[in-house]
């Protein structure tokens, strides 16, 4: 089963980890299709029937991008208000995502400690992705486990960055299943 994944990083040249997930997802092309929307929508105009025709042709998307100020890129939340459309995704008649795997990979700069809720951060990030997964649940789609990478922003080596990536690839392919 082929895997979509919607990129959306504001500024994916300065980006360390992203970028580097980028650059292993195209070693699969025949696996993984890659769709950026900062890239695509630099408007932010976002053609939602075409959008809502690339969800319908797969049956695992995955959402990739950073997470800041514990939540989505504001593209990528712009992106759900319009293309999760009432009629299409859910309500009358609106079953397409209905039974569809939808995960999140998510670069996160702060290190994995303070997700804790003894930490800084005082929440996990199950429970700051929980508008996710409510929205996963009321469209009929399962939400998956995340994928993320911590220390994003300074404290990941190099070399753990590029071991992510290949654990990011082997995510994707155990959920595509």
């Amino acid at each position: 089963m082929k895997t979509l994944v919607i990129l959306a990083h504001p500024n994916l040249e300065a980006s360390r980890v992203n970028k580097r997930w980028k650059k292993e997802l195209l070693q699969h092309p025949n696996d993984i299709a890659i769709h950026e929307i900062y890239k695509e929508y630099p408007e932010w105009k976002i053609d939602v029937s075409r959008e809502q025709t690339l969800l319908e042709a797969y049956n695992h998307v995955v959402f990739q991008f950073p997470f800041y100020w514990y939540s989505y890129p504001p593209l990528l939340k712009k992106w759900f208000d319009d293309v999760f459309a009432y009629g299409w995704a859910y309500g009358s008649k609106g079953d397409k995502l209905k039974g569809k795997k939808l995960g999140l990979a998510m670069s996160i700069g702060d290190k994995k400690e303070n997700y804790l809720p003894e930490g800084s951060v005082s929440f996990t990030v199950d429970e700051l992705i929980t508008p996710f997964k409510a929205s996963a649940r009321h469209v009929g789609a399962k939400a998956l486990p995340y994928f993320a990478v911590f220390g994003a922003s300074f404290q990941a080596s190099d070399e753990a960055i590029n071991q992510s990536a290949k654990e990011y690839i082997r995510y994707i392919f155990r959920h595509a299943i």
